[in-house]
């Protein structure tokens, strides 16, 4: 099991929170350790807006269960009816992700309802809650976050790299149908994360100029990078989905499809490559006049394939699904064609900007 960052973070928050509430000497200080885990975030940005919803959150939440120990008192059934109170305000006021520990304060504090100093008590508790909350933010404060950067840029690779493996075997129907199908959902979930990793690094703070300049770029690149990767998902999606329509096609047709998307799957492996600074940003070996030239032929046999079909009177729906698969590589196509640009625009203002961490990813 790996030892990550956010939970060496989680561990020192706990404990520094509970040192802080035995240092000051507050009743139940395991509440402030409570508190801090519900706080601690991965990053600093979201560790700051946690910060204020949470004290939003809380005031709400000690707010309600004040007034109702003042004017019904507290038992199992007016904390129950506190808590789902609680529940419609914070979600009313759009603030649902603290409203587990929103609820946690609510019955700490009507669970206080029996001391002889109610307010002062209650004030006491929201304090330790409080106490928690920021033990979390200085953690996060203190413990930089990692660079999401070298993470998203691996995600985004590995699961392209895996994509284009199935895409070749697919085409020469060498694949189990029920393992590409598998592989699939499993790839469909890594691309979620690989959109939490990108919304990390957009969140990480640029403190110049020029480091801004070139991350609103980066930020253009990398969401072009998961678009491809998900076109090409695509396109593996359709294949498996249209694997006997492919098979019934003629050789010569079915070779052209299989070459084009040998030429597409290495010009993606080459988009990498290239914007790691391994290959020259001038090379494109899957764009220019011979790739349009080759969409171009493939479209004019797929037609003349069609107009075959219905004078010989033959089934027409395989024709009808390949369209589907020829859409799809059409697409790829021009989304690799698009981020190609993105590269050579970017690798031209800021070739040496490149983190070394990305070449060796690859």
């Amino acid at each position: 099991m790996k030892l990550g960052a956010r939970i060496f973070k989680t561990g020192v928050a706990i404990s520094m929170a509970l040192y802080l509430a035995n240092l000051l000497g507050l009743p139940s200080p395991v509440f402030a350790g409570v508190a801090a885990i519900f706080a601690i975030q991965p990053s600093i940005y979201r560790s700051y807006l946690t910060l204020l919803d949470q004290i939003y959150g809380n005031l709400i939440g000690a707010a309600i269960a004040i007034v109702f120990v003042l004017t019904i008192g507290s038992n199992y059934f007016t904390i129950g009816a506190a808590a789902i109170l609680a529940i419609i305000v914070m979600l009313k006021l759009k603030l649902d992700k603290p409203v587990p520990l929103t609820l946690v304060t609510i019955i700490i504090i009507m669970d206080s309802s029996h001391s002889t100093d109610f307010l002062t008590f209650a004030s006491l508790r929201f304090g330790t809650v409080l106490l928690g909350i920021i033990s979390a933010f200085i953690v996060n404060m203190i413990f930089l976050p990692p660079k999401y950067e070298t993470r998203l840029f691996t995600s985004i690779h590995s699961v392209s790299e895996e994509v284009i493996r199935w895409i070749r075997v697919s085409i020469r129907h060498a694949s189990d149908h029920v393992s590409v199908k598998e592989d699939i959902e499993k790839l469909t979930e890594n691309l979620v994360q690989v959109d939490q990793w990108y919304s990390f690094y957009k969140e990480e703070r640029s403190y110049t100029k020029k480091q801004q300049y070139a991350k609103a770029r980066k930020l253009v690149l990398y969401r072009q990078m998961i678009a491809t990767s998900k076109k090409s998902l695509e396109v593996l999606k359709r294949l498996n989905r249209f694997e006997n329509e492919l098979m019934e096609l003629p050789r010569h047709f079915h070779m052209m499809i299989q070459e084009r998307l040998e030429s597409l799957a290495s010009y993606h492996e080459q988009l990498y490559m290239k914007y790691v600074g391994k290959l020259r940003p001038e090379h494109s070996e899957g764009s220019g006049k011979d790739a349009i030239i080759k969409r171009t032929e493939v479209m004019t046999i797929f037609i003349k394939e069609i107009n075959l079909a219905h004078e010989e009177q033959d089934d027409e729906f395989s024709v009808y699904h390949l369209m589907h698969v020829l859409s799809a590589i059409l697409d790829y196509e021009e989304q690799l064609e698009h981020l190609d640009l993105l590269i050579i625009a970017y690798l031209n203002y800021h070739s040496e900007e490149v983190d070394s961490n990305l070449e060796n990813s690859i």
